[in-house]
């Protein structure tokens, strides 16, 4: 590209010259638009520190469309999902000590934490970056418009923390 053809170095009118400064606040938006454009479009994968674990785990039906529209989010958001397609999840829930009122349609493990159904990505972020003593997070049953379960008239719903006694707390409410 010739000086004459770049956007950096035309001229408003051809009878002023172009000054430096001109020049430099043409570049300054040039540069700045090559450095925000695709920030403009990034997902939440920004969100997760180079320092939490990004690789989960999850059990799930594999004719649950749900659960595979809930991994869709958690992949968007910057984690790996190894799948593991189970035909019933009963005996995986019982041996993590995940309390039937809590249950859902699937369960992830990361960083040695549960995540059980339609938790949304951002308070997984949340969780592995605060590190509290619990033994996971869980949003009981399959809420409409949690993630996943978008579309019809969304809920609201509580994501809640348990430990390993079962003991919850609402750790947000969406």
């Amino acid at each position: 590209m010739s000086r004459s053809t770049n956007p950096l170095f035309a001229q408003e009118d051809a009878s002023r010259p172009l000054t430096r400064r001109t020049w430099l606040a043409r570049a300054g938006v040039a540069l700045g638009a090559i450095v925000v454009a695709p920030l403009a479009g990034a997902s939440l994968a920004a969100a997760v520190r180079d320092d939490q674990p990004r690789a989960m785990t999850v059990y799930k039906s594999p004719t649950c469309g749900c659960c595979t529209a809930w991994i869709e989010h958690v992949q968007k958001a910057g984690f790996t999902c190894t799948v593991r397609d189970l035909p019933d999840l009963t005996e995986v829930k019982a041996s993590f000590g995940i309390p039937r009122a809590l249950e859902s349609c699937h369960t992830a493990q990361i960083g040695g934490y549960l995540v059980e159904g339609h938790v949304p990505a951002d308070l997984i972020q949340k969780l592995l970056r605060d590190k509290p003593a619990a033994r996971g997070l869980a949003v009981p049953g399959m809420p409409i418009g949690s993630p996943g379960m978008e579309g019809g008239t969304p809920e609201r719903y509580q994501v809640l923390l348990f430990d390993k006694a079962g003991t919850t707390r609402v750790f947000a409410t969406r």
